[in-house]
């Protein structure tokens, strides 16, 4: 640099050719006010900064050096102190301005076109600048993160997913609606009881669909923007841990209810706090682990699904020898202890409630442009972007589909295959629990694979690959050909499915069920890590939790698809025919429900491709 901050007496000026900046009031530093910062030419002399130096000027510079710069906040006020401390979110940077700005007056070169401008504190956003090499949590380090580094910060998170899934899929196989659980018998009606939750407090199949779906989604739903929100600002440790203890509660009041109304007020409480949980474990993943990993790290996170409904169906067994109410009590223990352990292993999230002073010099900056940064403005900005809009649409009939099976498969067994119900609680659980895992693992893996492959072949000069790599690579980037992943997923999960349900008769017919549900499950759980890796990367790691939050409302209303599913059932069931059984009824139902929203899920992951990235409203900054 051509120039470098001097600091000498006022009184003192040894090269009188450089005064004429001597009417600039530059900002004195907040321990020495009787010193000036002055900034000048390198003279030829180096010495001539302090032609006379004398004890107390030496002695003042090495007070400043030593004792000022690396304790700045010691001179500051409590209050100025705790404004500036920072959020993980944020990272600062001092920059000119030329208005006067009452901050901490810290003094910082920028660039040789600055030199005269007054200096404030400046906090900048993850979206305002992407290129600088300053190492933050906007700003992932370019190095890989080890599986080690994802363990630590996903392990606990999974643990908590875990109690989560089981949580709510709990009630899936603790009910019964075969015709034998009924019967007028007092001791088969005793045993019945017992064993299933809707025999006990006397609940239909109508109502059983309100209390599997409608029931959990309606405060899920009105809380998932609410936690994505909450999961950009504030602490995210604090609020994991608080929703799971909430729904540990609800999980442990339902094995206490007495009617059917006191279960529906807890499976709405079990929603609420459900919807905290998601949105602040995607928005820590995406800020702690390299985007290389990204989609491997979700899908190790979202295999909580499969570990939970494999727990849940193992339920089965549980409440055969406990019965429904003391199986509730054992999955709530569990919550307990997911609690405990996450609170001891998860990594600190820092302090993320102090909130800076010039964030609201940005939020009106934002605000003037049209950005706001509230709740409702982040919703916006992220809605204007037509691929994130199409990969939610894909996603809530994805997760209609699935929420149809996780809700009416094990009833569906339960009538078709009577005497089968202990032998499906086995395989449905490995079919859940280790199909499912390695659907999601391998699919994030290969996702990240892909990612990296099109990106480097991309880079190369002279690439003479096939005609069929050329042509992917003209159709698909680094972010989009992770969605081949769920589009193939999708489509190969239509014909299994659909023959898990239409086995037709024969002494080998449960075996064939669940082989093919073997397959429809290693073939159709891929979906999840790709495409939460590909909404990230499309809205920027400052909306990413807002943007987990509506992916989680879109599940929410994916709920509504068991619960018409059980309204159809239950109104052909009562006008059944003699030569028609139920079970029949509930796989066709099944069968073409499902089907039919894996289809469109695959066409509108295929549409999300071929759209534009960037937002409608908001141009994209070069």
């Amino acid at each position: 640099s051509t120039h470098h901050w001097c600091l000498s007496a006022p009184e003192q000026h040894p090269n009188p050719t450089n005064r004429r900046n001597k009417n600039k009031q530059y900002p004195p530093f907040a321990s020495a006010p009787a010193m000036n910062f002055r900034r000048r030419p390198y003279p030829k002399d180096a010495a001539a900064c302090f032609p006379r130096p004398s004890i107390k000027c030496i002695f003042s510079l090495v007070a400043v050096n030593i004792l000022a710069v690396p304790h700045t906040t010691a001179f500051l006020s409590p209050a100025s102190e705790a404004k500036l401390s920072l959020s993980s979110r944020t990272r600062t940077e001092f920059k000119p301005v030329n208005t006067r700005h009452k901050l901490p007056r810290f003094l910082h070169q920028e660039s040789e076109a600055s030199q005269h401008g007054r200096w404030r504190l400046q906090a900048k956003t993850p979206d305002e600048d992407m290129s600088s090499t300053a190492l933050s949590p906007s700003n992932k380090p370019e190095s890989t993160s080890s599986l080690k580094d994802i363990l630590i910060i996903v392990f606990p998170l999974l643990l908590v997913y875990i109690s989560n899934q089981w949580s709510r899929a709990s009630i899936y196989y603790l009910v019964d609606f075969a015709t034998g659980a009924s019967t007028n018998d007092a001791a088969s009606n005793a045993v019945s009881a017992y064993e299933a939750m809707n025999i006990d407090l006397q609940f239909t199949q109508s109502q059983y669909g309100v209390l599997a779906s409608t029931a959990f989604t309606v405060l899920f739903a009105l809380s998932s923007l609410i936690a994505g929100n909450l999961a950009d600002k504030y602490n995210r440790k604090i609020l994991t841990l608080a929703s799971c203890a909430i729904w540990t509660v609800a999980t442990m009041a339902q094995g206490q209810a007495q009617s059917y109304d006191q279960v529906l007020a807890a499976r709405i409480i079990m929603g609420g706090a459900c919807a905290f949980c998601v949105p602040a474990a995607y928005s820590l993943i995406a800020e702690k682990i390299s985007k290389d990993k990204a989609a491997l790290a979700n899908s190790i996170y979202g295999s909580g699904v499969y570990l939970g409904g494999g727990l849940a169906s193992l339920s089965i067994l549980l409440d055969e020898n406990t019965g429904w109410r003391d199986t509730l009590e054992v999955i709530g223990l569990f919550g307990v202890l997911s609690v405990l352990v996450s609170g001891v292993l998860l990594p600190s999230d820092g302090d993320r409630d102090v909130k800076l002073e010039t964030d609201v010099v940005l939020d009106l900056e934002l605000d003037k442009k049209g950005n706001s940064r509230g709740m409702i403005g982040d919703t916006l900005q992220i809605l204007s972007i037509p691929r994130v809009r199409y990969l939610f649409l894909a996603s809530l009939f994805r997760f209609s589909s699935g929420l149809m099976i996780g809700v009416w498969k094990a009833p569906y067994f339960k009538e078709a295959f009577a005497d089968d119900a202990a032998t499906f609680a086995l395989l449905n659980a490995f079919v859940v629990g280790l199909m499912g895992l390695s659907s999601g693992i391998v699919g994030g893996y290969i996702a990240d694979w892909v990612g990296g492959w099109i990106s480097e072949a991309k880079k190369q000069e002279n690439n003479r690959s096939s005609s069929i790599t050329l042509a992917l690579q003209s159709i698909f980037d680094e972010k989009t050909i992770r969605l081949l992943i769920p589009i193939v997923g999708s489509l190969l999960a239509i014909p299994t499915w659909y023959l898990t349900t239409h086995t037709g008769g024969g002494d080998n017919a449960f075996q064939f069920a669940m082989f093919w549900l073997s397959l429809e499950y290693l073939v159709a759980e891929c979906w999840f890590g790709p495409t939460i890796a590909v909404l990230q990367t499309s809205v920027g790691t400052s909306k990413t939790g807002t943007a987990q939050g509506i992916f989680v409302l879109t599940g929410a209303v994916g709920n509504v698809a068991p619960t018409i599913l059980g309204w159809l059932y239950g109104n052909q069931v009562a006008d059944l025919p003699s030569t028609t059984t139920s079970n029949e009824v509930l796989a066709d139902l099944l069968g073409w429900g499902v089907c039919a929203g894996y289809l469109l899920s695959a066409i509108f992951f295929g549409v999300s491709v071929f759209v534009s990235g960037e937002s409608d409203a908001i141009p994209a900054k070069k």
